[in-house]
Order: C-alpha cells, then structure tokens, then sequence
C-alpha cells in the first residue's frame, strides 16, 4: 500500500508517516511533486539487497580467527625518479 503525505502533513505527523512506512513506501511531496520515498529498513535493506563491502567484513566479529598472508612482492616496483 503506497501513501502520499505532503511535505506539511510528514513535518505535522512524522510518527504516523512512519508507521504507514511499515505498510508501505510513503510518497512526501513538495509542492505537487513526489521528492522523497520513506521507506521501512527492512525494504530498504531488501531492495538494496545483502551486499556487503570491504569495511563490513573486516569488522566482522572474531576476524582475528581469520588467518590472512599476503604474498611479498618482488623486483623492481620501485624506481628512483628521473628528474633529468
């Protein structure tokens, strides 16, 4: 169920807003215009799906268990700068 709520209507019941976002996206215009989507975390994080990055997965708890040797690098990957 999608509700349309002005801009005036959100500022004046934010918690009803919210709770209407638990039963679906809610539509807050401006001036006639659709310009912001308040939406529950549990659709948002659906939409976006689970895609975690780099940072979440190193804080994950207990990473010290994780057993992590990058390889060295050898030859030649610094030269001094030709400045002539």
């Amino acid at each position: 169920m999608i509700t349309n709520l002005t801009s005036r209507e959100f500022n004046q019941d934010a918690s009803g807003a919210k709770k209407a976002a638990n039963k679906g996206p809610v539509i807050i215009t401006d001036r006639g215009k659709p310009a912001h989507v308040l939406l529950s975390i549990d659709e948002y994080q659906r939409l976006i799906g689970n895609t975690q990055n780099i940072v979440d997965l190193l804080a994950m708890p207990k990473a010290d268990d994780i057993e992590f040797e990058p390889p060295t690098l050898s030859g030649g990957l610094l030269k001094p700068a030709d400045l002539s």
